[in-house]
């Protein structure tokens, strides 16, 4: 029997029917399977991880583990899924072929490494190979069977060792913090390796934004011709006076020149979140991206790659698009000649995110959709030509300066249309004509603090300074969110995120700066690439965590951190206030964990509370209901708007 191992369901029950004509759906211990008669093959699906690293049960008391302990324990192998790993070490015994047909990167050949070292226990003489492939399409699939290599085992070491160091790192730091502030249970302090230096980047530039203060200028606008020129002043005096003595401009300066816009790159992981993120936070997009892989509708969408390897027929992708809603962009691109743009950075594991299959609006879910759009129409887009610009620059005497442009080609811009853009029309002027003032004013204005991250702008700025790779960054943006560090989007920090990420600036800085974890990032790369042994990068973060445990001042760490999260709860009180709690007099709020409710501002101590709808957008208004003296509720939902009183 030939035993196949993907790493889901979804891409088993797939690779089954490209490979096999007589597929049969089966279940051992509740968990389905694929078999072909005739082939004598069966495809399992795992669930992802199937089994992971801990500490000895014997550890898992906080309050009575010293931390120094965690360090110099040996780790643990949990079983994550005990019914898939059942049935994988049940159709295993038969096995006299295993292939391993996991994802195709760091964490899909460690999956496939465990799998394996599972099998071999029930059966150690199994023969056993690996395929490698981009996509989930008829041809990919095929050609990979076809072609069998070997588990690359440095791949499978280099993940296996970020599991422990992450491990440690998440299991001591995070104690530390819990302990020291007394927070255990469900509101334990969550600090991690990559978690930390991104909270402190989020920190850090909302404290740029609160400090920074603004700068009035002014700028002297005249208009000319029917156009408005400008010259910017510190002072309103200076700008006035040189107004209040201008009747007539002499132009100095006129250039007019054609200019090509580039167009834009390959998607990888992170320039697709990057762009994803406007529509959907950026664990939701990656999740959506790798269930249209699974369908087989684009490729794999864990990638570095910004070029397009040669070996992908661009043409043949582009021309399938012809009989779909896509046909237009189809036949601009065929028209004008496919000359695909380059990124940066080109890897040989992956293709850059692309299509692989034509796909109907109506077979895919809203979300799906939304993706699979902008996969396809920044395909496209990196095939056609460069936009074409009309850019004109004119300058008056007295420092007076204008800039116009027009598009004159749209070229890549015809397709994507999730680029803006404003065009600004100006005349022909001749160097020495005189031309009279028509208006003049002085406009203030003032500096602008720096932007907020947005969860794209974080995820570029995060792989520019090798915090996390390409599969787990949008990951350690949603810990960030769901332990309350960080909120809305444009990101702004809590209370309890400057109380954390400050304490750790005061007693252990190390553990927020980007160095140390992008240097295990490296390790990690040396590892997979056989020029470094796993043990020694294990052995480092051991050494470092044990001079933090040595060097800080827990008592001091606890009381900014039991600040933060005093200031944090006054907050939530004062802007989700709604009333007079009916038991005990505290104050009703409206709360928002997993699920939303009115509760009282004295829990534990007062359980006081009341369920909200949870569907649609939830506001506090400022009406008051006249029975019950508490403010009513609004719910906002695309169909309309209703209000409510929640306790009547």
């Amino acid at each position: 029997m030939w035993l196949i191992i993907a790493e889901k369901d979804k891409s088993a029950k797939r690779i089954a029917r490209i490979l096999f004509k007589d597929v049969r759906t089966l279940k051992k211990n509740d968990v389905p399977y694929y078999i072909s008669p005739s082939n004598g093959a069966i495809v399992l699906g795992l669930k992802g991880h199937i089994v992971e690293y801990d500490f000895p049960e014997e550890l898992n008391d906080w309050r009575r583990t010293p931390l120094e302990l965690l360090l110099k324990s040996k780790f643990v192998v949990k079983v994550r899924d005990k019914n898939v790993v059942k049935t994988l070490l049940e159709l295993a015994k038969k096995a006299k072929r295993v292939t391993v047909a996991t994802d195709y990167d760091r964490e899909g050949e460690f999956i496939g490494f465990t799998a394996v070292k599972l099998v071999e226990k029930v059966n150690p003489n199994v023969k056993v190979d690996r395929v490698k492939f981009s996509a989930l399409t008829p041809t990919d699939v095929k050609k990979a069977f076809s072609n069998p290599t070997n588990l690359d085992l440095n791949l499978a070491k280099s993940a296996e060792v970020r599991h422990k160091v992450d491990l440690l790192w998440g299991a001591v730091l995070t104690r530390l913090l819990s302990l020291s502030a007394n927070r255990l249970g469900k509101d334990f302090i969550s600090v991690g390796r990559v978690q930390s230096p991104t909270l402190r980047l989020i920190v850090e530039r909302e404290e740029k934004i609160r400090s920074f203060k603004s700068k009035y200028f002014y700028n002297a606008i005249v208009k000319v011709k029917g156009i408005h020129a400008k010259r910017k002043f510190e002072s309103e005096e200076e700008a006035k006076r040189l107004l209040e003595s201008v009747e007539f401009l002499r132009v100095t300066k006129f250039q007019k020149s054609l200019v090509e816009e580039k167009k834009p790159i390959p998607f990888n992981t992170t320039e697709f979140l990057k762009e994803a993120s406007k529509f959907m936070k950026p664990d939701k997009a990656m999740s959506v991206a790798e269930n249209l892989y699974m369908e087989g509708y684009v490729s794999y969408p864990r990638t570095d790659n910004t070029v397009y390897p040669k070996t992908i027929d661009l043409k043949r992708l582009v021309e399938m698009f012809l009989n779909s809603e896509f046909r237009e962009f189809a036949k601009f691109v065929l028209k004008h000649g496919i000359e695909p743009s380059r990124g940066k950075k080109e890897t040989k594991d992956h293709p850059p995110i692309h299509p692989t299959a034509v796909a109907n609006r109506e077979n895919l879910s809203r979300d799906e959709w939304i993706v699979y759009e902008l996969i396809v129409k920044r395909f496209l887009a990196t095939l056609s030509p460069k936009a074409r610009w009309e850019v004109k620059r004119v300058e008056f005497e007295h420092g007076f300066k204008a800039i116009g442009k027009v598009l004159l080609f749209p070229g890549w811009r015809f397709i994507y249309d999730y680029s803006k853009f404003e065009e600004n029309r100006l005349p022909d002027f001749k160097v020495g004509e005189v031309l009279k003032v028509e208006e003049k004013k002085v406009k203030r204005e003032k500096t602008k603090p720096p932007s907020r991250f947005t969860t794209g702008t974080l995820i570029k700025v995060m792989e520019n300074l090798g915090l996390g790779t390409k599969s787990t960054r949008h990951e350690i943006i949603r810990k960030l969110y769901e332990r309350r560090y960080i909120y809305g989007n444009p990101i702004r920090p809590t209370n309890l995120a400057f109380a954390v990420v400050n304490a750790l600036k005061s007693f252990a800085e190390v553990i927020t700066l980007p160095d140390m974890t992008a240097k295990l990032e490296r390790d990690m790369m040396a590892i997979a690439e056989g020029k470094m042994d796993e043990k020694v990068v294990l052995k480092e973060s051991v050494v470092f965590l044990s001079r933090v445990l040595k060097d800080v001042d827990r008592e001091k760490l606890g009381e900014m951190i039991r600040d933060g999260i005093e200031k944090d709860r006054e907050e939530e009180i004062e802007k989700n206030a709604i009333g007079v709690c009916p038991e005990c007099g505290g104050t009703l709020i409206v709360k928002r964990a997993r699920k939303r409710f009115v509760g009282c501002s004295n829990y534990p101590r007062c359980k006081f509370s009341l369920p909200l709808p949870q569907k649609g957008r939830l506001v506090v208004t400022s009406k008051v209901c006249e029975k019950h003296g508490v403010k009513i509720l609004k719910i906002v939902e695309r169909d309309g708007k209703w209000e409510f009183c929640p306790l009547c």
